[in-house]
């Protein structure tokens, strides 16, 4: 499966943008001191949990360990159309939110 990145990396598009890079963005829209690159991982985990999905599908997307070492050990499901139908329901929420 194609690995297809939201923010691709200016130099190797198969790995993500670099945090020091999100940084500079933040700063350039004029966010700087209001908002940080790991605020919109917060933001996705929060919003994702209020709506009720599943954990393990979100801290899977956040590329979180599972802190049940045994579970972790042996459990190596991926979720991925779960997370799937997840994220695109987030980018449709996001998509349309009205500033």
């Amino acid at each position: 499966m194609e690995l297809l990145l939201c923010f691709p990396g200016r130099n190797d598009p198969n790995k993500p943008m670099s945090e020091a890079r999100i940084t500079q963005v933040v700063k350039r829209v004029g966010y700087d001191g209001r908002l940080t690159g790991h605020g919109f991982r917060h933001t996705l985990s929060t919003i994702l949990h209020e709506k009720g999905y599943d954990s393990q599908w979100i801290e899977m997307q956040l590329d979180h360990v599972d802190k049940n070492c045994i579970r972790g050990t042996y459990n190596h499901t991926q979720y991925i159309e779960k997370r799937r139908s997840m994220l695109q329901w987030y980018s449709s929420f996001l998509f349309n939110i009205k500033g």
